[in-house]
């Protein structure tokens, strides 16, 4: 037996586990145990074998990285059968409480924008108004959308399975395995390849990264890009327009400062600071398109150039509104939603 397939065999053998496990608890108190001791963020057995990939071979892992994956969700689902068994049945007596016609109906609540819709369509009224059009794109990827193109190679950190959704599917793709998209970088590549400069798009959308959620972190997450290809474009340009769209989105005359910094895809790049409220505040990264991406795409850097900029819209969204904890946009919980 190879390693591999010991891994994986390993990975099957625990999900039976945690749902043999997870079905047997008879509180939530069992439960919550059973959770901690194979989901637990720091000693659980599911982190504890994730561990083990890095004594695979490099070629192994993107396989082993799916399995994980797969185990992962079955683990969490069976957990999420559990507790609602757990909670049905806790539930059941209330449900054969008598109804009263007597008493006044309850009036039906009605809902509104989410906050991060609501920060969405205001950024693409901004840009608009800046002259760029809104294109979008699909959230599975192959790797020459999300990395290739994108001048980030085979080797580079951010293509480890553990820092990427790949996707398990019954027949490999041609040219590679699929993934869900780690940056909406994706739909700019795309609109290039279908259209000659200049180009002039913002790109809004979710985004996937395997991230421990916490104040400032979420597995899922939205960004907006922006790219503008044309002939003579500077950084000038650049630093004109994140200056335009700050002012216009904080209500005040915002200064951008640059700190030098560094991405496959620009060069040079820099991370954008905002000066709001009597301080720098970081909001995203940018810089001039890289040549080898023009060239991916089948432009000549000779002849034209041009800049990309990425911001975090929850990033936006929270610092407009003074909300310190990310978590709040996905917990469903009304009476932070009623607020916005």
């Amino acid at each position: 037996m190879t390693a591999l397939e010991d891994y994986l065999r390993q990975l099957d053998t625990l999900a039976a586990e945690a749902t043999s496990a997870f079905q047997s608890a008879t509180t939530p108190e069992q439960l919550e145990e059973a959770r901690v001791a194979y989901l637990g963020a720091r000693q659980g057995k599911l982190k504890a074998i994730q561990k083990g990939m890095g004594q695979l071979e490099r070629a192994d892992r993107p396989e082993a990285g799916k399995k994980l994956n797969e185990v992962k969700r079955r683990i969490e689902s069976a957990f999420q059968a559990a507790k609602e068994a757990l909670g049905t049945a806790a539930a059941a007596p209330a449900t054969r409480t008598r109804f009263d016609p007597t008493l006044p109906g309850d009036r039906p609540r009605l809902g509104h924008v989410h906050p991060i819709t609501q920060t969405i369509e205001v950024l693409k009224e901004i840009m608009g108004r800046l002259g760029f059009s809104v294109a979008e794109g699909p959230e599975i990827e192959d790797e020459w959308h999300n990395f290739e193109a994108l001048n980030i190679p085979a080797a580079h950190p951010a293509r480890d399975p553990l820092e990427n959704f790949y996707l398990a599917t019954a027949e490999r793709q041609a040219d590679g395995p699929l993934l869900l998209r780690s940056q909406t970088s994706t739909v700019q590549i795309r609109v290039m390849e279908a259209t000659p400069p200049p180009v002039r798009i913002i790109s809004l959308g979710r985004v996937y990264r395997p991230d421990t959620a916490d104040a400032t972190h979420y597995p899922l997450f939205h960004q907006m890009e922006g790219l503008l290809v044309d002939r003579h474009v500077t950084m000038a340009d650049l630093k004109s327009v994140l200056r335009m769209f700050a002012t216009s989105y904080l209500g005040e005359d915002v200064h951008v400062r640059f700190r030098p910094s560094f991405f496959p895809f620009t060069e040079p790049s820099v991370e954008a600071d905002f000066w709001w409220n009597d301080e720098w505040v970081e909001f995203g990264g940018a810089g001039m398109v890289d040549p080898h991406v023009l060239q991916a795409v089948g432009y000549d850097p000779e002849a034209v150039s041009g800049f990309a900029f990425g911001l975090g819209v929850e990033r936006l969204c929270m610092r407009r509104h003074q909300i310190t904890d990310i978590r709040e946009f996905y917990r469903n919980d009304v009476r932070f939603l009623r607020q916005f």
